[in-house]
């Protein structure tokens, strides 16, 4: 491939065209009617517009996506993630066009798009899983009576799901047919796909995935762990590798059981395995097909490109490292920076980009795709950027970030920069303790308030402190001709 096309917006377009240069490719860049001045669009060498603000007439628009690489000689498309990367219609839509779908075949999309499809192909292989349905159930008695097995509290979950929709936690049998038909609804609403199962509610779990990278030619590698516990509504906010919990056995133990899943689907390219941890024990959740947004931590702590390995694999090159050769060096830690208010719920600011300063100096990371004067749409997913940074230790990448944090200016727009500084401030964060329930149990919008009084307090302490030392020093004198000179007195 000598010229790609990147079907996606925002940091995630930059990020994959900043590597395909790297590399020596040409690059494509789509855009629909609201990213006309975006900063993918003039990153590209070629931009093509693909519709109006509204994804489902542009970015989800499959068709104008492959017609616009046809017309400018892309020979491959790279999706990037959200829209249409775990697409498995898309992707067959591209291979039928004869064009390179910078991902995983449609097959493994399909099989891991489904969780109860990817836990009966994995099921052989002895992975651990959370004690459930086998099959998708839509019968209140019948559920009733597996949940009576397993015990309560149980989760309902959509198996077309993702993102927290269609998931209802149930803590007794008198409201699981009522919270049964509210997932059911929900899950055809989002996904099309009423199917839900039922599993074990896992009470205190970490979130912790295993990034893998596989080649045609039958060779698969784990690139270690990252932990994204901390997440509001599901979603992931502060992600960091290594984790600070697995031992080193552990960490073997869960990458060989995440390049049995890759082999169980025949996987290509770059993925993700995810699973619950415990007290110790793991459990298989589900496997994402595509680059994750926190793809940046285990980067930094590996010195390997997962774009250009994506790109390299799609090219049908092997990888050239094995298993041996990947290692850990230092720790990282990811905050997405959001447009949206942790003040209000975490609802989205839509708003102009009045004042925006981007964050510099050693082992300081920023992925964005958005620039000072721009405006904040409301049609697509609020992530402004990823502000990631690199330390030796897990103490000195966590200081590091809560710099960069300070000195990332946003004006115009509410964002999560206040909520990350809380949380990497936290005792339940700094010493490991947390959990996927972080922000239930540690965090309110009066505390993030109380916190950035107290701050603010501190630093009108220390800076009339220094006003005070500093003036004790420089003292004004006269001279005998009547200039003013300044007495340094120590």
């Amino acid at each position: 491939m000598k010229k790609i096309l990147i079907a996606n917006r925002g940091e995630i377009a930059c990020r994959v065209i900043r590597t395909a240069h790297k590399m020596g490719i040409e690059t494509v860049a789509v855009y629909s009617e609201a990213d006309r001045h975006a900063p993918h669009v003039t990153m590209a060498g070629e931009a093509v517009l693909i519709g109006p603000a509204a994804s489902n007439q542009s970015y989800l628009n499959g068709e104008r996506i492959i017609e616009a690489a046809r017309v400018t000689g892309a020979e491959g498309i790279h999706p990037g993630y959200g829209f249409l990367s775990e697409n498995a219609r898309f992707a067959r839509m591209v291979e039928t066009a004869g064009l390179i779908f910078i991902g995983p075949g449609p097959h493994a999309i399909e099989l891991m798009g489904s969780k109860l499809a990817s836990k009966e192909a994995i099921r052989d292989f002895g992975i651990p899983l959370v004690p459930g349905t086998e099959e998708a159930i839509s019968d209140a008695a019948e559920a009733k009576r597996i949940a009576r097995e397993i015990g309560f509290p149980i989760l309902i979950k959509a198996s077309a799901g993702g993102g927290g929709k269609g998931m209802r936690i149930v803590h007794s049998e008198a409201d699981l047919e009522s919270q049964m038909e509210r997932a059911v609804s929900e899950a055809v609403s989002a996904f099309g796909d009423g199917s839900v199962f039922i599993e074990k509610y896992i009470g205190n779990p970490k979130h912790i995935e295993i990034q893998i990278l596989a080649d045609t030619h039958g060779n698969t590698l784990y690139l270690f762990e990252r932990e994204c516990s901390v997440q509001r509504r599901h979603q992931k906010v502060v992600e960091e590798a290594p984790s600070a919990v697995l031992s080193d056995a552990l960490r073997k133990r869960m990458g060989e059981d995440a390049v049995k899943v890759a082999r169980a689907c025949d996987y290509v390219g770059a993925g993700t395995v995810e699973f619950l941890y415990e007290d110790g024990n793991y459990y298989f959740l589900e496997m994402n097909t595509r680059l994750q947004v926190e793809h940046p931590v285990t980067e930094l702590i590996t010195g390997i490109d997962l774009v250009e390995q994506q790109i390299l694999i799609a090219r049908g090159q092997p990888l050239s490292l094995q298993q041996e050769d990947v290692t850990i060096s230092g720790h990282a830690v990811e905050l997405r920076v959001y447009a949206e208010d942790p003040l209000d719920n975490f609802l989205p600011s839509v708003g102009t980009l009045t004042r925006y300063r981007r964050p510099d100096g050693p082992n300081v990371r920023l992925d964005d795709g958005y620039r000072e004067g721009m405006e904040v749409p409301i049609h697509y997913d609020p992530m402004l950027a990823k502000l990631i940074a690199w330390g030796h230790t897990r103490e000195a990448a966590i200081r590091t970030l809560s710099e960069a944090i300070d000195a990332y200016e946003i004006e115009g727009v509410a964002t999560t920069l206040p909520f990350g500084k809380f949380v990497l401030t936290h005792e339940a964060f700094l010493d490991g303790s947390f959990t996927t329930h972080f922000v239930d149990e540690h965090y309110t919008p009066d505390k993030l308030r109380s916190s950035r009084e107290e701050n603010a307090r501190l630093a009108a302490l220390l800076a009339t402190s220094l006003f005070e030392k500093n003036h004790r020093k420089l003292t004004p004198i006269e001279h005998a001709g009547g200039r003013q000179w300044w007495e340094n007195r120590k």
